[in-house]
């Protein structure tokens, strides 16, 4: 029982580091890029108009819902019928460099600062996937979802779902403060490079059907 109890102290202490650790990166992180932030918002502003930011609820710790905020990189163009037109043909200019570079993930140091995530995780994907994990899947919930990730440095958008959903529990049973600076420091490389920014034959990613891992 002592060593169960002397176990979880050392995972609340490490839980704990890692929020510290979250707070302080991203407050600072947010006072540096604050002024590319701005650039980019008047970019946005210019060449789509309002809204610059593109909010939407996503899962977070525990599936519970949160407001992610990013730059706005597509058109809200429609169909004859008012359907939203495909991602590819609503990306405009400006919003594909935003997404290469990845600085529409920039507001989402306020997400951080705020515990809705962290700087490291899982990414929030959409509310409407959640009924469609397997139930070892669904384990991604288990950690805050973060800017990056596992899958974000192990090739992005190219990475199938399955393999990506694997990924990310495998974060979750493997988490350490070393890993969590790895995926950093690679992450920096992933954006350099603009490796992975999307799969074959789309703007993003396809849409998440389900897994059929259902261990």
């Amino acid at each position: 029982m002592d060593q169960n109890r002397e176990q979880s102290s050392h995972v609340s202490f490490a839980l704990m580091s890692k929020r510290i650790s979250d707070v302080l990166l991203s407050a600072v992180l947010l006072l540096v890029v604050s002024p590319l932030l701005i650039v980019c918002g008047v970019a946005v502003r210019i060449s789509m108009g309002s809204p610059v930011l593109f909010r939407q609820t996503r899962p977070g710790l525990r599936g519970e819902p949160f407001t992610l905020i990013k730059l706005r990189t597509m058109r809200e163009a429609t169909d004859d019928n008012s359907v939203p037109l495909p991602d590819e043909r609503r990306l405009s200019r400006v919003g594909s460099f935003l997404r290469a570079t990845s600085l529409d993930e920039l507001p989402e140091l306020w997400n951080v600062l705020t515990g809705d995530m962290s700087l490291v995780g899982p990414r929030p994907l959409l509310m409407e996937y959640l009924d469609r994990y397997s139930p070892k899947q669904a384990r991604r919930h288990e950690v805050r979802p973060g800017i990056t990730g596992i899958a974000q440095i192990s090739g992005r958008n190219t990475v199938s779902w399955e393999d990506r959903l694997a990924l990310d529990v495998w974060y979750v049973d493997n988490w350490s403060v070393w890993l969590d600076l790895k995926i950093l420091a690679r992450t920096v490389g992933q954006v350099l490079l603009r490796r992975g920014i999307n799969a074959p034959g789309h703007a993003t990613m396809p849409e998440f059907r389900g897994g059929d891992a259902r261990d």
